[in-house]
């Protein structure tokens, strides 16, 4: 039988035929199968990195109008400063504290900063200074009148301590009429020394406690204290109009005398009318 050294072609698949001798000659080798590739691998090179485009460019196109329907919010404007805080923080200023947390000045002056751009100026007293008032002379006073003497050491505005001199007097201070007899404030100023009168009181402001371009605080060294407050007071031991201390003094004595006379005459009476009864 005469084989013949034919070819059989067997398709591997319906689109890649290949082809092997049936019968190999010598030093025959098979040919190398190169494997092309198959049109849904080509579709799939192109198709993956076509979507990973896609979804990026989605993902940035959500981002982004997720970012401008829900803007960032920015940072609350930081609220007004707390003069209690301040004071406590300066130390000496104990008492004025303890006013204004009880007459609840100190909430009315941090509503007030926020809700204007006029500004405070305050003097704050010492404790010292307190001190130096009369015995019994703070606790004497009502309700209102605290809160008076509180408002008398506030300014309705901002003044920086080198505006003093444009001051017009008398200072209008929050607790009420700067007109005589009532709440008036005068300023004089030599130099950078600012000299604050009341009718009852002279003090200078001895230091800036702070500042910051709404609120400026400044140390006195004696209370302020208004007329319509302490006038009373002080007018009940003071002498009368026009009349100095010396004549005030002679013209008690001199009302002595007398009255101790007419107890002496009424005394001569007596003892006469007593022997002429007898």
């Amino acid at each position: 039988m005469v084989c013949s050294n034919s070819v059989l072609s067997i398709p591997s698949s319906p689109y890649i035929p290949f082809h092997f001798p049936l019968f190999p000659l010598p030093n025959q080798q098979f040919p190398t199968h190169t494997k092309t590739p198959s049109t849904m691998a080509i579709a799939k090179q192109h198709l993956i990195p076509l979507f990973t485009i896609s979804f990026l460019l989605f993902f940035q196109l959500h981002c982004s109008t997720t970012s401008a329907q829900a803007p960032a919010q920015s940072p609350a404007p930081p609220g007004p400063p707390d003069i209690t805080k301040i004071l406590q923080k300066a130390g000496q200023y104990s008492v004025f504290v303890r006013l204004l947390k009880s007459t609840e000045v100190s909430d009315r002056l941090i509503g007030e900063l926020k809700d204007t751009d006029d500004g405070k100026t305050i003097f704050a007293p010492t404790d010292k200074a307190f001190s130096a008032l009369k015995s019994g002379a703070l606790n004497s006073l009502n309700d209102e009148q605290r809160v008076q003497l509180v408002l008398f050491h506030v300014i309705p505005s901002y003044i920086p301590l080198s505006q003093f001199q444009t001051v017009s007097n008398p200072m209008r201070t929050q607790a009420g009429d700067s007109g005589d007899g009532e709440f008036p404030l005068n300023v004089t100023t030599s130099g950078n020394t600012v000299v604050l009168k009341t009718g009852l009181t002279k003090t200078r402001v001895s230091d800036t406690i702070y500042t910051d371009g709404q609120l400026a605080v400044y140390r006195v060294d004696q209370v302020l204290q208004p007329l319509q407050v302490f006038a009373a007071r002080s007018s009940a031991l003071a002498p009368a109009p026009g009349m100095s201390r010396k004549a005030a003094d002679v013209d008690g004595k001199s009302k002595a005398s007398s009255l101790a006379m007419q107890n002496l005459a009424l005394f001569v009476v007596s003892v006469i009318a007593f022997a002429v009864s007898l």
